[in-house]
């Protein structure tokens, strides 16, 4: 994948955020020197970026987190080191944005910066089975809550309908109607379709664009 210097992964919470901007530093560092996993879901996420920190740190991949990850706090402080993403043009940044709108709010303390230089992808993840984007229109309303917040607009659409370890080839090439229908509405292209790397060879011949991933493991 060509990768901008900037890459914001949105979406609605529990729609795989964290695991496709692991799994993405991971692949940037293929081809990157200076590379950094930014976690600005500052609002009590399900997964985080940190529980990866060891196999980030193995890679030379810099981990920008705030200081209450993984802790029972939910303060939403943005940590002085997060502007190193815009600061730092030789740094290649993914961005794993909060949820929805609220989570939204935080990157755009970094927007002016980020519109300015204008090196930036902003990947909608879709999920057709959360509970309040099960169809096209309530998933398009969310995107432009996010837009509005972040005051920066999309770029593209990760299609990453799952459910979690139960998920089958047949659940991803079900979802495929939905995915293109908010494809059609907003106008932006399905830069890849995110699945594990198991279903990932069941899928190799019958969709386009996939992306294989290493799951996080659930935090105990």
């Amino acid at each position: 994948m060509h990768y901008k210097r900037i890459t914001l992964i949105c979406g609605h919470y529990g729609s795989g955020k964290t695991n496709i901007a692991v799994n993405m530093a991971f692949d940037m560092k293929k081809q990157f020197d200076k590379v950094a996993l930014a976690d600005l879901d500052i609002v009590n996420p399900y997964f985080r970026s940190k529980d990866s920190g060891p196999e980030l740190a193995e890679k030379g991949i810099r981990l920008i987190v705030s200081e209450y990850a993984n802790t029972n706090l939910d303060i939403p402080a943005l940590p002085q080191e997060m502007y190193a993403i815009v600061d730092d043009k030789e740094l290649v940044s993914v961005v794993d944005v909060g949820g929805d709108d609220r989570g939204a709010y935080a990157l755009g303390r970094l927007s002016p910066a980020i519109r300015e230089e204008n090196n930036y992808d902003m990947f909608l993840v879709v999920n057709r089975f959360r509970p309040l984007t099960p169809d096209a229109a309530s998933t398009i309303e969310v995107m432009r809550e996010i837009e509005m917040a972040a005051s920066l607009k999309f770029t593209g659409i990760i299609h990453n309908s799952n459910l979690g370890a139960e998920t089958t080839a047949e659940d991803i090439l079900s979802s495929e109607a939905y995915v293109e229908e908010i494809a059609r509405l907003s106008g932006l292209p399905v830069v890849l379709t995110s699945v594990s790397e198991d279903v990932a060879e069941e899928l190799s011949d019958k969709v386009e664009n996939l992306f294989p991933m290493h799951l996080q493991k659930r935090p105990v």
